[in-house]
């Protein structure tokens, strides 16, 4: 265990510091010139200048990513340039909405995604089974927006039981702010339901089909304890693996639907930065998306090898 905990973190650098040229390089590609947009209307030549001159946009691309990872390293993730404040304390501002929507997100599919999931291996080939894939399959094609809209349309405007956009903290006021998270908690996790729903079915019909699953049933043990005792707990390890990464997905792609549902969280931040050409913002945020799905991901091959005892060799 402490071999595989070694050789992964021995990866994790070298993929940051690609993660972050890559990063950087992007950036490069967005349309027009940050100094010309925080200067204003009257875009004077020496405002211009200042401007570049503070944020080391007048220094070549080599030396404008050793300035900004020489931060980096030491914490500083830069200056919003148009907020004028630390992108680490817009970080520390945002981070937190997107990890409670994604965290619900989360929650919301593995409890309907595992369940359809398992309902569907076990009538297999009846009616039930092919309800749940066609909602499964109905889940995984709708866009986020659309069903955003709806709900909204639905809930908010039509019923009036929640919020249509906003966001209230949970350390503010909790129950109001799952209202103001649940809808668009639920269509970040939609697609995911539907995603995890296939593969639970897939993992418990191979699991159901198993010796040891025929032994339990050979044993006289009811139906219920073999599926629940034997066939799901086989079945289920890969979820660990698939709702970690899952929740590194969210994080990141969280984009539309914060857009749609006015959410201040990590996607609204960063499209915002695009707009303005805020590049610290920018470069900041996708770094640490991109630094939370690689601990995430390592998070996931650790739980796998201690649910599994086969791979502690």
């Amino acid at each position: 265990m402490t071999a595989f905990l070694a050789r992964r973190l021995a990866q994790i650098l070298p993929t940051l510091l690609l993660v972050s040229v890559i990063i950087f390089l992007l950036q490069q590609l967005l349309p027009g010139d940050p100094a010309t947009v925080l200067a204003g209307e009257e875009r004077d030549p020496e405002v211009i200048a200042q401007i570049r001159k503070q944020y080391h946009l007048d220094q070549s691309l080599p030396v404008q990513y050793l300035y900004w990872i020489k931060g980096v390293v030491t914490g500083d993730l830069g200056e919003s340039m148009r907020l004028k404040e630390p992108v680490s304390k817009l970080v520390a501002q945002k981070f937190p909405v997107t990890l409670q929507l994604a965290l619900m997100a989360v929650v919301i599919s593995l409890g309907i995604g595992i369940t359809a999931g398992v309902v569907s291996a076990v009538y297999k080939n009846t009616i039930v089974d092919y309800a749940v894939n066609i909602v499964a399959l109905w889940g995984i094609s709708t866009p986020n927006f659309w069903l955003g809209i709806m709900l909204i349309s639905l809930f908010s405007v039509h019923l009036g039981w929640l919020p249509a956009s906003g966001y209230v903290s949970p350390f503010e006021d909790f129950w109001l702010s799952m209202k103001t998270t649940i809808m668009p908690a639920f269509v970040l996790g939609n697609a995911f339901a539907a995603v995890l729903m296939r593969h639970t079915r897939s993992a418990m019909l191979q699991a159901m089909a198993a010796d040891y699953v025929r032994t339990a049933r050979a044993k006289g043990l009811s139906e219920r304890v073999v599926i629940a005792k034997h066939a799901m707990r086989n079945a289920l390890t890969p979820v660990v693996t698939l709702g970690a990464l899952e929740l590194g997905t969210l994080l990141s792609g969280a984009v539309l639907t914060e857009q749609v549902f006015s959410i201040p969280g990590f996607g609204k931040l960063i499209v915002d930065s695009v707009f303005n050409r805020d590049y610290a913002v920018v470069q900041g945020v996708t770094l640490i998306t991109a630094t939370t799905y690689i601990l995430l991901n390592l998070l996931a091959d650790v739980a796998y090898v201690l649910i599994n005892p086969r791979l502690r060799g």
